[in-house]
C-alpha cells in the first residue's frame, strides 16, 4: 500500500522537481539529506514514485486534462499511482473531487493520443529520434521509459569477477555476469551496497555496463600516458586505471573541481597510484596546451544531453530542447579539437556521449575529420572484437532496446604521423 505519509513526501519532492531548475538526482539527494529519518526502502518507493511520474509525463497530463481538469504536480502524482496499479492512488489523501475526478482518469482512452504522447516523449525529441531510428523508435522508447538495471563493474586489480560472483551469491544477492563487458555484473533489484565491504574496499563500483565498454574501446596499455578529457565523477577513469594495472601516467581532466575532488575518496579504495586529477579552466587552459602530442591514448567522453540515459534520468527528456542540443553540439566540437592535441602520432583518441542524436555524435566527428586530416578513424566493432563483440559497425551504438545497456555513442580516431 502506498500510504499516505509517503505520498505526502513524494509530492512535496514532485512539486519540486515539477519546476525543472535542478535534476531531480539533485532535487531527491538534498530531500533525503534533510530527512535522514527515511529508511532504504521508504526512499526506494518515493524516488521510483517521482521517476515513474517523471517518464509518463505526457499520458499523465493527458488524464490530468480529463473534462477540462488541472495539471498539477499532485494530480500527476495521483494520475501515476492509478496507471500503476487501478485504485491504488485511492489510499492517497484525496478530497472528494479528486476522488471523482480520478475515476474518469483512471478510464481515459490513450488511443486519442499521438505517436509522440503514446511513447511518452516531446514532440521535437520524437522527431528526431524517429528521424534516425525509424520502425525501432517505438521499441528504443519503451525501453528507455523502463527502469535501468544496477550494474556494477569489479575491479580486478582487488578480485576477479568470478569472486565476487560467489561473494555475492553466498549472500544471496542475485547477480549475473554482464553480457559484453569482462568487469560488468547485473543485479536483480537494487540492494543498498554504499556500506557493503566489496564498495567499501574498491572491489566494486557502480557503472552501467554501456559505459565500460568505452573504455574497453580505448584500451589502454601497462604504462602508456592516458588521459580522461572529461573525467567527471571518475567512472571511467577508474576503469582505465585498472585496464593499466596501475601502471603509467593516467590524467583525469575536468572542468568542476568539485567533481575532482569527489574522485579522492573512489581513489583511495581502488588501490591506483598512477592517477591525476587535474582541474582545467576551460579546454583551452594552458595546461592542455603544455602536454600537447604526450598522449597515447584519450577519452573525450563529452558534456552532452545525456537522452541516452533516460531510463535514469527521465526529467531530461523535459529538460532538454531543441535550442540546448545546438549549445551542447558546439561545446562537443570544440572540446573534441582541444582533446586531439594532446595524442601524439599514432596515438588513439575515443570521442564518446551518452545521447542519442547524430547532432552530438555523428556529425560532431565527421565536421573533425573534415578539418584535420591528420586524423583518422578506426573501425570500433574490430576494437571491441577481443572482448567477444559481435558486430561490425565502425562506430559504437549501443541502444537499451538492443544492448540492455543505456544509449552510449563512441568513435576511434587515430592520429597518424611519424
Amino acid at each position: 500500500m502506498f500510504s499516505p505519509f509517503l505520498f505526502s513526501h513524494a509530492e512535496i519532492v514532485l512539486a519540486e522537481v515539477w519546476r525543472f531548475t535542478h535534476s531531480a538526482d539533485g532535487v531527491l539527494s538534498r530531500y533525503f539529506r534533510a530527512h535522514h529519518a527515511l529508511g532504504h526502502a521508504d526512499r526506494g518507493v518515493i524516488a521510483e514514485t517521482v521517476f515513474d511520474t517523471l517518464r509518463h509525463r505526457r499520458t499523465l497530463e493527458a488524464r490530468c486534462r480529463v473534462n477540462a481538469g488541472m495539471v498539477t504536480p499532485r494530480r500527476l502524482l495521483l494520475a501515476a499511482l492509478a496507471r500503476r496499479q487501478r485504485g491504488k492512488a485511492r489510499n492517497a489523501p484525496a478530497d472528494t473531487d479528486e476522488r471523482a475526478w480520478l475515476a474518469r482518469a483512471e478510464n481515459f482512452d490513450e488511443t486519442t493520443l499521438s505517436p509522440a504522447e503514446r511513447l511518452e516523449l516531446p514532440d521535437w525529441l520524437h522527431e528526431r529520434l524517429h528521424s534516425t531510428h525509424g520502425e525501432e523508435t517505438r521499441a528504443l522508447a519503451e525501453a528507455l521509459n523502463r527502469p535501468a538495471p544496477l550494474d556494477l563493474r569489479v575491479n580486478t586489480i582487488r578480485q576477479s569477477r568470478k569472486a565476487v560472483l560467489a561473494r555475492l551469491a553466498a549472500e544471496r544477492i542475485a547477480a549475473t555476469p554482464g553480457r559484453f563487458s569482462p568487469f560488468a555484473i547485473r543485479l536483480e533489484g537494487k540492494p543498498a551496497l554504499t556500506r557493503h565491504p566489496l564498495f567499501l574496499s574498491g572491489t566494486i563500483e557502480t557503472q552501467d555496463e554501456g559505459s565500460q565498454l568505452l573504455g574497453l574501446l580505448l584500451n589502454p596499455k601497462r604504462g602508456e600516458t592516458v588521459a580522461d578529457f572529461c573525467a567527471g565523477a571518475g567512472g571511467k577513469t577508474l576503469l582505465l586505471g585498472a585496464l593499466m594495472r596501475g601502471s603509467g601516467q593516467l590524467y583525469a581532466f575536468d572542468v568542476s573541481e568539485k567533481r575532482l575532488a569527489g574522485l579522492k575518496s573512489r581513489l583511495e579504495r581502488s588501490g591506483l597510484s598512477n592517477v591525476h586529477p587535474q582541474w582545467l579552466e576551460s579546454e583551452r587552459d594552458a595546461k592542455v596546451k603544455r602536454l600537447a602530442g604526450k598522449f597515447d591514448k584519450v577519452l573525450v567522453d563529452a558534456p552532452c544531453s545525456g537522452l541516452g540515459t533516460l531510463r535514469r534520468n527521465p526529467d531530461l527528456k523535459w529538460r532538454q530542447t531543441p535550442e540546448t542540443i545546438t549549445e551542447f553540439a558546439r561545446r562537443q566540437a570544440a572540446i573534441l579539437v582541444a582533446a586531439a592535441t594532446l595524442a601524439r602520432p599514432g596515438g588513439r583518441l575515443v570521442y564518446a556521449t551518452c545521447s542519442l542524436l547524430p547532432e552530438e555524435n555523428d556529425a560532431i566527428v565527421d565536421a573533425f575529420l573534415t578539418t584535420h586530416p591528420a586524423f583518422c578513424e578506426r573501425s570500433a566493432g574490430e576494437a571491441l572484437r577481443r572482448f567477444g563483440w559481435t558486430e561490425t559497425e565502425t562506430r559504437l551504438r549501443l541502444l537499451p532496446h538492443r544492448h540492455g545497456t543505456d544509449g552510449f555513442f563512441a568513435a576511434l580516431l587515430e592520429r597518424q604521423g611519424p
